[in-house]
């Protein structure tokens, strides 16, 4: 008979790629899967996967902590599951409740939040720090108590093995089957960027580099804010961007197909520069070169899968050259998506990630 788990999260999507169309999924051939969510869609079933809605969630991080969270454990205990699974740091209070009902919890851990929070435009420099170092005392306080601990990076799991040594990096590489390949000579003019949109990750620097390109860029996600949206409507380089705005996982498919160039131009902050971009190796999988910034984990990728080219992404002219050395040099452009994909198939994909993740399974249950 199969055991029973739970899914948790008040802030992701019901259908999160790494949560609902990885996670959920691979384990769902072994374990009867329940996956809580705040969405206010209502309750379904989808692919073997159980969805229980608690409500739309609520507008800020405090009211989620106490109201949202609430909600989430009052149907999680309704549920008696053998394993609690969650995914947003506020929920680490009631991870520890479940302790206390003797159930096993594993914390997912998708970002290095007090790395991000160091980052963060709109918090003010000077409680940054202060504001990072109780977040990271606090989850790392947490973090010893859980059965285990899932990361979306090594850097992030490397953090918490001095807490728990039973913490794993589960990486965000790409389902292959959900990136088919058309053949260099028949993609469009175009390069393309798939993802959230800020001055941070570079999009008024990739907007700037196509002065003088002869291509397209086509702009995938949502901007951080109207004011960034009407500043790049004023460049002149506007003109030479397709702004399609946010795309679901079969339209960022199309678009990377399409495409002759994937860009992952990000700045050079603290919570980037060890991070593992889902969409590098995304545009890998999709047999494109990759334009990516010059971090050293980045470039060590790059460079050894021979799949693009590392830049400078505070130097405009550096992108610019890079854009026009692969449009202009199509066979060795070819030859870089090839390696890329050849990659992803066989170090960078669920695959392999599937394979920990349901061996974490098996020892947190003891099967």
């Amino acid at each position: 008979m199969k055991k029973n788990i739970c899914h948790i999260t008040t802030v992701h999507p019901r259908f999160d790629v790494r949560i609902f169309h990885k996670e959920c999924k691979s384990l769902s051939k072994n374990y009867n899967v329940t996956l809580i969510v705040a969405d206010g869609l209502g309750d379904e079933i989808k692919e073997k996967i159980n969805i229980i809605d608690i409500g739309l969630r609520q507008s800020s991080r405090l009211k989620r902590a106490k109201i949202d969270s609430k909600k989430a454990y009052k149907k999680a205990i309704e549920l008696d599951c053998e394993v609690y699974h969650f995914h947003d740091p506020e929920l680490m209070t009631i991870g520890r409740k479940l302790i206390k009902q003797n159930k096993k919890v594993i914390y997912d851990v998708h970002e290095d939040i007090p790395r991000q929070i160091l980052a963060k435009p709109y918090i003010n420099k000077y409680l940054r720090p202060i504001l990072s170092l109780i977040i990271e005392i606090k989850e790392n306080h947490n973090a010893k108590h859980f059965s285990a601990i899932t990361t979306s990076t090594p850097f992030i799991r490397d953090r918490f093995l001095k807490i728990n040594n039973n913490s794993i990096d589960i990486n965000n590489f790409p389902i292959i089957n959900d990136f088919p390949i058309i053949s260099f000579n028949k993609k469009k003019n175009q390069l393309c960027y798939v993802g959230g949109l800020s001055e941070n990750r570079g999009t008024l620097s990739l907007i700037k580099s196509l002065s003088n390109i002869d291509s397209k860029l086509v702009l995938a996600g949502n901007f951080e804010n109207n004011e960034l949206l009407e500043k790049c409507k004023t460049l002149n380089e506007w003109s030479k961007v397709k702004f399609v705005g946010y795309v679901n996982r079969a339209e960022i498919s199309s678009i990377l197909s399409e495409s002759r160039i994937g860009m992952v131009n990000l700045k050079p902050l603290v919570n980037y520069i060890d991070a593992l971009p889902v969409k590098m190796f995304e545009y890998m999988a999709s047999g494109i070169p990759v334009i990516a910034s010059n971090f050293p984990l980045w470039a060590n990728i790059i460079k050894t899968n021979n799949c693009g080219i590392c830049v400078d992404p505070n130097n405009e002219k550096d992108i610019s050259n890079a854009i026009n050395f692969i449009l202009e040099k199509p066979y060795e452009a070819e030859q870089m998506g090839i390696n890329g994909q050849k990659a992803v198939k066989e170090k960078y994909n669920w695959v392999i990630e599937e394979e920990k993740l349901l061996k974490v399974y098996k020892e947190v249950l003891n099967d």
